[in-house]
């Protein structure tokens, strides 16, 4: 990346001042350097002279150097500084350096920090790759002219290892100056050598983000404060980096984020928004639901430009939470830097990781049971591994799964918290390990979210990721009140997916990835032993294809990435203008196609022959995907947004359809949001033809309903008051129903927060049809059939004979009456619709002008008795 600080420079042609190569000399030291080592005027004669670059292991070093750490310094001449307008330093290291001109510390990167001397036998807290021995180019910052002398010059870097043990070791500089001048001076740019790009009017259909640094570098560690603005027009409408900043306009502090991408010339970013005080600022970017902590994902390798996004879409597809994304492009310091992806930074948020927050004094009881965030992941960025799995073997071969506390983190997790999670992995694992593992009491079940988990390996499979299962794992553990699971997931990190690996045969569409031949160790043991259990690899097979016939059909997948070329249009060629890589072979891709239609053709490919693999691999399911239950137990009454005077809290009601007891314990619900959960406990029964109230708050249901026992609860999540899904799977974790209703029409709009409940007209309809729900009473019917269910402010009561049919009525219906009578309908509030005076005899009522819903027939007769019954309109 080259920061062009200077845009009004003039600029004719661009010369090298110092090569890699160049003669220089050096120094692998054993005892501290002088503090003046930098010094123009520091006696170097006693180091060694040779040329460089300097370094071991990755083939491209022209003088060995082995230790912690290198220094090298070179002496160059200057004889026509007034010609030069720009100077750019680029050094390709491995894995971190210092560099100083003429004494001054010019630039640093992965070790320090800027200003402080590091000493000769400090580790680099993190890797980084060099890039030039793989085709890459290093990266560039730009030095400020004033830097340089007439005369003698001294350019003086010390490259730092990352450990003791580490395999490899990189020091390549080079010096690169831009000249106003039309005569050549010095030496040629190297081959890899791209002169920064002067600013030019800019518009593109996609949003703009701009970054302006204030002069700074922005660094791997610590952040620095720099201004952003972002430009978002809207859909339909250009943006021009002329436009006012309408999305986003103040400070950030930021920092470079990633792995072996660091080594990338295209940097990507995490950030944070802020005020102009520190303070965090909580914000919407580009329409994503607000918070502070976001990242600039810059797709390098992957000249698709969509490996994340796509998958990012099927995780979430699948019904699961991962880092919301917008494409967007972006310009630094007035120079394009190509397509990126606006992302949010995966973390414990209500609209991100959805546990609940735990909090310094949440150490004992149900608070201290969540939720957890952990990660099996590189040590780079987190610094270092929390704890290791006790299962250090799995039939007969080892196995090696890290763990790293991600929410809460390291620095403010209690001792408590510690303990509790890890005590809930070991049992977890223990589980697994045992000959029990299957049984759903007290096996893995016990622990997992079967479903997360197997849409974990689904995406891991369908991706053929080199990096899965062992790097970039997320789990989630909510707390016990909202289920206790342990949930794979969030889904993240696939840019060297879908065939862009040359290694362990990640190119390959054939084979597991869970196999990785390249050191099977790596690979945590849970879900190999998952896959030895036959009905979950039924619920696998199962499940692959469900979303075979929809989301995961060719149709739809191909779909996808041809919406994706067009929302990405024109901004594909102008991030292959600025990264010229169409032709080369970056790190580590497993075809170069030469243009961008070619990439887009060979990853659909790719596709193809990889679902066709998974397709005959996966094989067909042995047992029913439905579970057996599917036709016994069934959902019949919702209960959500309770009015303040019958505030029972959420609830809702199976019914079993069968003349047998049905035992439910063990089984799970889940709502529409993936984190909440509420798993039946041992001995919850439904009885024969008979009902069972699920409930989230037992005292208040209690109070208000205190004769209905058949009840099981309490769970801690609500039912969403603007609708919601609900779903209920049996102790195999096999579906018995899934409901996604709302409180908008055509489905009953009264049991949003009017008292009424949401009944279903019989077991028969299809539980997603609004037709197959009306309203029910004020309070409904919890723990009984519909027609007990008691009007409040209408008393039923039946002290004459009065026949009414038919029922439920469509058009008309008829009243038998055994006295001349007043005959009234009121709604379920109690609201009178219709009075009418009829004769004794056969009397025909018209209803043809009420909705379909809950009514009550209110008869009078002429001696003062009263009948009332309930009434449906069809």
């Amino acid at each position: 990346m080259v920061f062009t600080l200077n845009l009004s420079a003039q600029v004719d042609h661009w010369e090298t001042l110092v090569y890699d190569d160049s003669d220089w000399n050096y120094i692998v030291p054993t005892t501290a350097v002088p503090a003046n080592w930098a010094e123009p005027v520091f006696d170097d004669s006693a180091w060694d002279t040779d040329i460089g670059g300097f370094g071991y292991g990755d083939g491209d070093d022209n003088t060995t150097a082995v230790g912690a750490s290198v220094f090298v310094r070179h002496t160059f001449n200057i004889t026509n500084l007034a010609d030069i307008e720009q100077i750019l330093l680029h050094v390709d290291y491995d894995d971190g350096y210092v560099a100083h001109l003429n004494g001054a510390e010019i630039a640093r990167r992965n070790v320090g920090s800027a200003g402080v001397p590091v000493p000769y036998n400090e580790y680099t807290p993190a890797e980084h790759e060099a890039v030039l021995y793989s085709g890459g180019v290093p990266e560039g910052i730009e030095i400020p002219v004033s830097n340089l002398v007439t005369g003698a010059n001294t350019l003086a870097v010390q490259v730092h290892n990352r450990n003791a043990g580490s395999s490899d070791l990189t020091c390549r500089p080079f010096l690169i100056i831009g000249t106003s001048s039309s005569s050549s001076v010095y030496g040629p740019t190297p081959s890899w050598f791209s002169p920064p790009v002067p600013p030019t009017p800019f518009q593109s259909h996609l949003p703009i983000v701009i970054l302006n640094t204030l002069g700074q570098t922005i660094p791997d560690d610590p952040r620095i404060v720099i201004e952003m603005g972002i430009i978002d027009n809207g859909e339909g409408n250009m943006n021009s980096d002329a436009d006012p900043y309408n999305d986003y306009d103040g400070l950030i502090n930021i920092e470079r984020r990633g792995s072996s991408s660091q080594g990338f010339p295209k940097k990507q970013y995490a950030l944070e928004t802020q005020d102009i005080i520190d303070n965090s600022l909580d914000v919407s970017l580009l329409g994503l639901p607000v918070e502070n902590d976001w990242i600039l994902h810059a797709p390098y390798s992957d000249k698709s430009l969509m490996r994340n996004y796509l998958t990012y879409n099927w995780w979430r597809d699948m019904g699961w939470y991962t880092t919301k994304t917008k494409y967007c492009e972006v310009i630094l310091n007035g120079d394009y830097q190509g397509v990126y992806i606006l992302m949010e930074q995966i973390k414990w948020d209500n609209d991100r990781v959805d546990i609940e927050k735990l909090d310094l004094d949440d150490n004992a009881g149900d608070s201290l049971t969540g939720g957890y965030i952990i990660k099996v992941d590189k040590t780079t960025g987190s610094g270092q591994t929390d704890w290791t799995s006790h299962v250090d073997e799995f039939q007969g071969n080892p196995k090696i799964a890290r763990f790293q506390y991600d929410y809460p983190n390291r620095e403010v997790i209690t001792s408590e918290q510690e303990d509790y999670i890890q005590q809930f992995i070991y049992d977890w694992e223990q589980s697994l390990v045992d000959s029990t593992y299957t049984n759903p009491e007290i096996g893995y079940r016990k622990y997992t979210d079967v479903n997360s988990f197997i849409d974990f390996f689904i995406i891991q499979e369908l991706t053929k990721n080199v990096d899965g299962y062992r790097l970039s794992t997320y789990l989630n553990k909510q707390r016990d009140s909202r289920g206790g699971k342990l949930q794979a997931g969030p889904a993240w990190d696939f840019n060297i997916t879908l065939g862009n690996a040359n290694y362990c045969e990640g190119g390959e569409t054939e084979g597991w990835a869970l196999d990785f031949l390249c050191d099977p160790s790596v690979i945590p043991f849970w879900w190999e032993r998952m896959n030895q259990d036959s009905v979950y690899w039924n619920q696998v097979q199962c499940r692959w294809w469900e979303l075979r016939s929809g989301l995961l059909s060719w149709e739809n997948v191909s779909g996808q990435i041809d919406e994706n070329v067009l929302l990405l249009g024109d901004a594909t060629t102008r991030n292959f203008e600025r990264w010229d890589i169409l032709n080369s072979n970056v790190w580590p891709n497993n075809y170069v196609g030469g243009t961008y239609t070619a990439e887009i053709f060979y990853l659909k490919q790719w596709l193809v022959n990889r679902i066709a693999w998974l397709d005959a691999n996966i094989g067909q399911p042995t047992e029913n995907c439905s579970s057996s239950y599917s036709n016994e137990i069934t959902i019949s009454e919702i209960n959500y947004n309770s009015n303040d005077t019958i505030d029972t809290h959420d609830w809702f009601e199976l019914q079993n359809l069968t003349s047998d007891t049905v035992d439910v314990s063990f089984w799970s619900v889940y709502d529409g949001n993936e984190f909440n959960t509420y798993t039946f406990p041992m001995g919850t029964y439904v009885l024969p033809d008979s009902f069972l109230v699920v409930m989230k708050d037992e005292a208040d249901f209690v109070a208000i309903n205190p004769d209905v026992t058949n009840r099981v609860g309490s769970f801690t999540w609500g039912i969403g008051n603007g609708g919601d899904e609900i779903t209920l799977r049996d102790f195999s974790n096999d579906l018995v129903f899934s409901v996604d209703f709302d409180d908008d029409a055509p489905w009953p709009t009264a049991p949003d927060g009017g008292s009424q409940t949401l009944e279903r007209w019989d077991w028969a309809t299809d539980l997603n049809d609004p037709n197959s729900w009306h309203e029910g009473c004020p309070g409904g019917s919890p723990g009984r059939a519909f027609t007990y269910c008691v009007y409040v402010g209408l008393e039923e009561a039946e002290t004459s004979t009065v026949s009414i049919y038919p029922n439920p009525a469509t058009n008309m219906f008829w009243a038998e009456l055994t006295e001349n009578s007043t005959v009234g309908i009121y709604n379920s509030s109690g609201q009178k619709l219709f009075e009418k005076t009829e004769a004794k005899g056969r009397a025909q009522i018209d209803v043809s002008n009420l909705v379909s819903g809950l009514y009550l027939i209110d008869v009078i007769s002429e001696s003062n008795n009263r009948f009332t019954q309930r009434l449906i309109v069809k």
